[in-house]
């Protein structure tokens, strides 16, 4: 598939993921390599419910998701990048910048996992707080949203952690699995 740009009122943005760093974490494209992490997070009993990790995937749907998440940007949908350690370039875990509302309405919305292997070891902080700084930079990008299950504290907190605001509960705010569920919404106002 061909790169096309994206365009923000006039001004291009990469039309592929950049790579971002700020240690312990490297933000990157995904890569043909990553298919043991994604794998790993397969297992888990809620990402693929939330995300498009395919449940217990084979080989060729490892590669599907590798190449769905490497065709984002081109498509107009955002940036997903693999989260890998800095040192290693070892895959950890996966974070989106969602853009597509952005020329509509100046929001863009983020959205992370870490693959079970990888939790406690500040993986997803330090890749949100990259993520954040890079999506600041972007005048266009009035306001950065997160959801999160209120069940889910690790995430919660690691929002919290970044600066971001609880706003509210969100009732039957997206449909996860069989079931709708209640959503916490964050939000993130850049300084500009």
């Amino acid at each position: 598939m061909r790169k096309r740009p994206v365009w923000f009122n006039g001004r291009m943005l990469p039309a592929v993921p950049p790579r971002l760093t700020g240690l312990p974490v490297s933000l990157r494209p995904f890569q043909y390599g990553d298919e043991a992490m994604v794998a790993s997070a397969s297992t888990d009993p809620f990402v693929p419910l939330i995300t498009t990790v395919p449940a217990e995937g084979d080989g060729s749907e490892l590669r599907a998701f590798i190449d769905r998440q490497n065709r984002r940007t081109a498509e107009g949908v955002g940036y997903s990048f693999a989260i890998a350690d800095a040192r290693t370039d070892e895959a950890v875990g996966q974070i989106g910048l969602w853009t597509s509302s952005v020329l509509a309405k100046g929001r863009a919305s983020i959205g992370y996992w870490i693959a079970p292997g990888f939790r406690g070891r500040g993986y997803a902080t330090a890749a949100l707080r990259v993520l954040v700084d890079w999506a600041s930079t972007f005048p266009e990008i009035k306001r950065l949203e997160l959801y999160v299950e209120p069940w889910n504290e690790g995430s919660w907190r690691t929002a919290e952690r970044c600066g971001f605001c609880r706003e509210g509960l969100l009732r039957s705010w997206e449909q996860v699995g069989d079931e709708r569920k209640d959503m916490y919404m964050y939000s993130y106002i850049p300084a500009g």
